[in-house]
């Protein structure tokens, strides 16, 4: 008899196979974006997902040249698709720095300009994680930023934002990973926000965890750090309520274990509230994604979306699961599996036929075999929803 790990994985390819081309119904399509092994990297990690001002497609990614570390030799790459995620352009380089680590995409696009920010981290190849926190690397962790002017074709040389986005004592430090927002009420509308984690120990907080977030008010010309948000914390997402309430979503090592993660901030994201776990986002300790779908109005009703593995022994990474909310993240009635094998990291977006999009990691052995980007309409969300 076959496994039921494995009868399920079938299961999974067969209902894939069977869905609805994309605009012709409400079935999950799903394309292989990047397969580790392939195209001269080992593995491919941390994906992030944008859609452009001319409804492009970027699939970026870290690139890891020789090992599935976090660490060594690591590359910014990108991919871009026309066509609403069915074919997809062969990978370009953002960043190549030698045998250091360049990484933690988390793109947003200034709606104004339609130029696309990408910012993102760098660290010396030779330097682990347990080193830059511990204080002994030879460098640190380093905050840069590019952009592109002709949506996603070419990107400009990455420049240095450390000191204005990352205080001196801190250690860890990453943007996103996943994607950032632009502010659309309120004194700050308009303005560029990135969500991001740093690391700070000390002798009552060991671990250091934290998140926070930095922000442009001239479309993405210069940079400055905003709210923090501590302790236990740290990769995160950041959506804007209905009213103009930020609301953070972030992995969480503290507190309520196995749970998400939540903040608000009232003031554009200079300052945040105390952190609340929420009981129904479970997770086994992973980066996930948070986004709007739609708004009242010009919607029917206001709608978040957000997807991370979340099977029901939560010490592994398995089950990416996509769910929904109709109450701006106070509860999550709607919930359906996308892909019920190994999986990871994850980023959605809306694309501009309405359909949702998920670019996430997985495999049939472990997470990180491929990055695979799925769409689907809403109707086959709510259609099989399995509850909270």
């Amino acid at each position: 008899m076959m496994p039921m790990a494995d009868l399920t994985l079938l299961l999974t390819f067969l209902l894939w196979g069977m869905a609805a081309p994309a605009g012709s119904g409400s079935g999950a399509q799903s394309t292989q974006v990047f397969v580790s092994g392939t195209d001269g990297y080992h593995t491919y990690r941390i994906p992030a997902l944008l859609v452009s001002r001319e409804g492009t497609l970027l699939a970026f990614c870290e690139g890891r040249k020789s090992s599935r570390s976090d660490t060594g030799d690591i590359d910014l790459l990108v991919k871009r698709s026309t066509d609403g995620g069915k074919t997809w352009s062969d990978q370009q380089i953002v960043w190549d720095d030698g045998a250091n680590t360049c990484g933690n995409p988390c793109p947003v696009v200034d709606q104004t300009t339609g130029t696309i920010w990408l910012p993102m981290t760098w660290n010396r190849g030779e330097d682990l994680e347990r080193q830059i926190n511990g204080g002994t690397s030879k460098d640190t962790r380093r905050a840069f930023i590019c952009h592109s002017e002709d949506d996603g074709l070419t990107w400009s040389k990455p420049r240095e934002i450390t000191a204005d986005v990352k205080r001196p004592e801190w250690r860890w430090y990453a943007t996103g990973p996943g994607v950032g927002i632009q502010l659309e009420r309120g004194e700050a509308k308009g303005r560029l926000l990135i969500p991001c984690d740093y690391t700070d120990p000390s002798p009552d907080d060991p671990g250091g965890q934290g998140s926070h977030v930095i922000f442009s008010d001239d479309h993405g010309k210069s940079w400055r750090l905003g709210g923090i948000i501590r302790p236990g914390v740290n990769e995160c997402q950041v959506v804007e309520l209905a009213d103009g309430t930020l609301m953070m979503n972030m992995r969480n090592y503290g507190g309520v274990k196995n749970r998400r993660a939540v903040a608000t901030s009232t003031d554009g994201g200079l300052t945040w509230s105390g952190v609340r776990h929420d009981p129904v986002l479970v997770e086994p300790v992973c980066q996930a994604s948070f986004l709007r779908f739609t708004k009242q109005p010009p919607d029917d009703r206001n709608r978040l979306i957000f997807s991370n593995p979340a099977p029901p022994e939560v010490s592994r990474r398995q089950d990416m699961t996509i769910r929904m909310s109709y109450d701006e993240g106070q509860t999550w009635p709607v919930r359906r599996v996308l892909w019920a094998g190994p999986a990871a990291y994850s980023c959605l977006a809306v694309l501009p036929d309405g359909r949702i999009a998920c670019l996430f990691e997985a495999g049939e052995k472990n997470a990180y075999e491929r990055i695979t980007f799925a769409s689907f309409h809403r109707e086959w969300l709510t259609s099989a929803n399995t509850g909270p």
